[in-house]
């Protein structure tokens, strides 16, 4: 479960991620208008870091990946992952990593696709009861409820042009340009405008 707290937040995700992607081989001419499509999250058993995966399309019509991590403290050398800071009015500083470069992320992800899982509940924090919110993306891993999955303690990613690797994963970066593997267990995901499961990431070994 999410639990997502009412605050204003600078510069909002739209603007962090606007101005990190360029710097992104793997975002193409990604500099122009970005339209975000869909998002989802996957829950940190501890409670510590949002593990946020955003889904935003290029005004060439090109969706592209983008999952961050939210961390209240900076995660140790992990500088090159940075993608930003953001100030919160309810938690205060937030560095914004991403995702692919955070292990706590990278476990997540591979426990949704060993497992079958999917994005986490989320809750919005009121004055009453938390508030249920959908998720604007809903995802499937493709595994067995029950299946072991491993916890990373540090992970080093390797851009590609169209995919990130880390620890036996590839995460699409702009989705619809590569297929996984025959067999491969996958994580595939709908959004608007997207009913036919996409592909989002895999195991690659």
């Amino acid at each position: 479960m999410a639990v997502i707290h009412r605050a204003r937040i600078t510069p909002t995700k739209a603007e962090l991620i606007a101005a990190w992607l360029p710097s992104r081989a793997w975002s193409g001419s990604a500099g122009g208008p970005l339209e975000l499509v869909g998002a989802y999250r996957f829950d940190d058993p501890a409670g510590d870091v949002g593990i946020e995966t955003h889904l935003v399309r290029t005004a060439e019509g090109v969706v592209l990946q983008v999952p961050l991590t939210y961390r209240g403290t900076p995660l140790a050398s992990a500088e090159r992952h940075l993608a930003g800071t953001m100030e919160h009015t309810h938690l205060g500083r937030r560095w914004i990593y991403d995702a692919c470069g955070d292990p706590v992320y990278v476990t997540a992800l591979a426990a949704a696709i060993r497992t079958g899982g999917g994005e986490a509940e989320e809750w919005v924090e009121t004055d009453g009861a938390p508030v249920r919110r959908m998720a604007t993306a809903s995802v499937a891993g493709s595994g067995a409820p029950g299946t072991a999955t491993p916890a990373f303690a540090s992970v080093e990613p390797i851009d590609g042009p169209a995919t990130t690797t880390v620890a036996g994963l590839a995460v699409l970066r702009r989705i619809g340009q590569v297929e996984s593997p025959e067999g491969a267990e996958t994580l595939t995901g709908t959004w608007s405008g997207q009913a036919e499961p996409a592909l989002l990431a895999y195991l690659s070994r």
